[in-house]
């Protein structure tokens, strides 16, 4: 028995046929143009930093990557409510509400990434040697072991 893939389907037909996916993809380009809208009342730096997560019952709810631009952006939010309300897509806005979330770090897991310098690492070598605890003279020698070598 052969596995026989499914014919690739254009997106166009895919958009017309699937109305869940049609759904999704009406929503995101609602987002795209109520961030674009924002954007226009953003100041440059601020930009980067906001994005429009949802619109629902006259509330916009936006996701900030900080406390520093929630901050600056709940100390502008009059403004930019008095701004957005212009557009048409806003007409309706009585609140914005500003939530912080970091942006998620793609790549390798974060850890320390601090060196050891040698002359600390020589000093936990000289520590561990006066130790009598087994335990804790392991842990310090575990610990020097991180030091930089000396022809670094």
């Amino acid at each position: 028995m052969a596995f026989r893939p499914l014919q690739a389907r254009a997106p166009a037909a895919l958009l017309r046929e699937a109305r869940p996916l049609r759904a999704i993809f009406n929503h995101a380009q609602r987002l795209a143009h109520l961030q674009r809208l924002l954007e226009t009342q953003l100041q440059p730096a601020a930009r980067a930093h906001c994005h429009v997560a949802s619109w629902r019952e006259g509330t916009l709810l936006l996701v900030v990557t900080d406390g520093h631009w929630a901050t600056r952006l709940r100390y502008q939010q009059r403004r930019l409510q008095r701004q957005l309300v212009e557009f048409k897509e806003f007409a309706n806005l009585t609140r914005l509400l500003f939530k912080v979330q970091p942006p998620t770090i793609h790549g390798a897991a974060v850890g320390h990434s601090r060196d050891l310098s040698s002359a600390a690492a020589e000093t936990l070598n000289e520590t561990a040697e006066g130790i009598s605890d087994p335990k804790l003279r392991a842990a310090l020698e575990r610990l020097a072991a991180h030091g930089r070598p000396r022809d670094c």
